[in-house]
């Protein structure tokens, strides 16, 4: 087929540049919220947008554990934190010395 080379090239390049960027040694995904309710999770996601307008839609993952009879569903709201981002955090939090 025409063009099935270029599209499967492009498509291992992308994951590649997804595997480098969220794979586990660039970061960590941290939890911020799991409703157990769509609407809340909606209202969450909102809010986060809201708070961080430049916030990567990639960097932002929603799990769905799934439930049964006795365990209700739970959407899981994970953002993800690159290393980097940690230190720069840590540094601001901890007091300078003079």
């Amino acid at each position: 087929m025409p063009g099935q080379r270029k599209r499967k090239k492009r498509q291992r390049e992308a994951l590649a540049r997804h595997r480098d960027r969220f794979g586990p040694d660039a970061g960590h995904w941290e939890v911020v919220c799991s409703p157990q309710d769509e609407t809340a999770l909606r209202a969450e996601m909102r809010r986060l947008r809201a708070e961080r307008p430049d916030l990567d839609e990639d960097a932002v993952r929603v799990d769905m554990l799934c439930g049964r009879l006795v365990h209700p569903t739970t959407y899981r709201l994970s953002v993800f934190v690159p290393f980097d981002a940690d230190a720069e955090q840590l540094d601001a939090e901890q007091p300078q010395e003079a």
